[in-house]
């Protein structure tokens, strides 16, 4: 098989300006670490090294785990966050590694919303909601239900607390540039707050924000919005999807299609990611090898002829795997995750399978005694 797709390059584009060219296709996921120290929000040495070696090992972007916009965005008090100058300037020192190793690096920019303040995701922690006396606080979301099973009510958003959400995106977002990233990815996705507000399974709100399907994305049209006004022209600007809910009734492909082609004609948004799931309403998940690409493919079609570049993800742990999705034409690009996490030089790894010579593997040049 031939590599012309997985290591060349791909340029995604921007409202001004050339846009911005990956040496190759591979995209590192966002993935949770839980990892700072003082509940601060500050990025650590752990996520320098984290972020740092998939940049070494060859992928063409790196994007940083789901950064809390303002200090009750946070998944777990263990997140990131960027709305203080300590957190920025952390960031930008992990930035400018990965610029260092020729990567590209983005950040995703999210508020968990009614999932926010719970505890890390690691073994031997309880599920659900951490308390405040645990440096926890009550979260908030679309409306007082609880999105899963074991989690604290959150307190319903009113109009001036989605107001300052969508400031606190904003904010974040310049803090991004200052920082250095060259893209920002909006989450919208896994059950978290704009998700919340996309799904009829959570949004049951009966104001502009709830309802019909143009009021269920007002708010994410909104964060977009704010976000692209203060974010530069020449910078691209990508969201992350759940495409579907797994569940009758739910957020679904056709819903996300039209927000798409609405966010790339009117909006700016030229990358999207298309993921799946995260809301505690799913009757049955297909999980398998590679099981969203068939979304990414469907909306990659739809969005045919305008410039958004579209990325698939999950599952999609092999070399020949990657490359056969790019070469179908299903996705532009592929976002990696666990695999990443596992080998952080799957990249480099990649391309040698695929029989990319020697001298142009895109791993850091102190690694090449691995000689792949």
């Amino acid at each position: 098989m031939g590599t012309q797709h997985l290591f060349s390059p791909l340029t995604i584009a921007s409202p001004s300006g050339p846009g911005l060219t990956l040496r190759n296709r591979l995209i590192v996921a966002p993935m949770c670490q839980y990892s700072v120290d003082d509940l601060g929000g500050v990025p650590t040495d752990w996520h320098l090294q984290h972020l740092g070696s998939m940049a070494a090992g060859g992928f063409g972007m790196v994007v940083t785990e789901a950064t809390g916009v303002e200090p009750r965005a946070r998944i777990s008090p263990r997140d990131l966050g960027l709305y203080t100058d300590e957190q920025q300037d952390a960031h930008a020192r992990i930035v400018s590694f990965i610029h260092a190793q020729g990567a590209a690096s983005a950040i995703q920019l999210g508020h968990a919303g009614a999932k926010a303040s719970t505890y890390p995701g690691l073994p031997g922690l309880p599920e659900g909601t951490v308390p405040p006396q645990e440096g926890g606080w009550i979260p908030r979301g679309a409306t007082t239900e609880p999105v899963r099973d074991g989690y604290d009510a959150p307190e319903a958003l009113d109009g001036g607390g989605i107001a300052a959400v969508v400031r606190a995106f904003a904010e974040a977002a310049a803090r991004a540039d200052a920082a250095g990233y060259d893209a920002v990815q909006i989450h919208a996705a896994h059950g978290y707050l704009l998700h919340q507000f996309l799904s009829p399974l959570t949004n049951t709100r009966t104001d502009e924000y709830g309802g019909s399907e143009e009021n269920r994305t007002r708010l994410t049209r909104e964060v977009v919005a704010a976000v692209r006004a203060v974010w530069p022209d020449e910078k691209p600007l990508g969201i992350r999807f759940s495409a579907v809910d797994w569940t009758p009734g739910g957020w679904g492909i056709e819903s996300m299609i039209r927000l798409a082609r609405t966010l790339v004609s009117d909006y700016g948004v030229t990358w999207i990611d298309a993921s799946t799931g995260g809301l505690d309403k799913s009757e049955f998940i297909e999980v398998g090898p590679g099981y969203q690409v068939r979304f990414a493919a469907a909306l990659r079609e739809a969005l045919e002829g305008t410039n958004a570049t579209v990325s698939a993800v999950g599952l999609i742990e092999d070399a020949f795997q990657a490359e056969t999705i790019l070469a179908s034409g299903q996705a532009d690009a592929i976002s990696i995750g666990r695999a990443a996490l596992r080998n952080p030089h799957w990249a480099a790894q990649a391309a040698a399978r695929l029989g990319v010579a020697s001298e142009e593997n895109p791993r850091s040049i102190p690694l090449w005694r691995a000689r792949w």
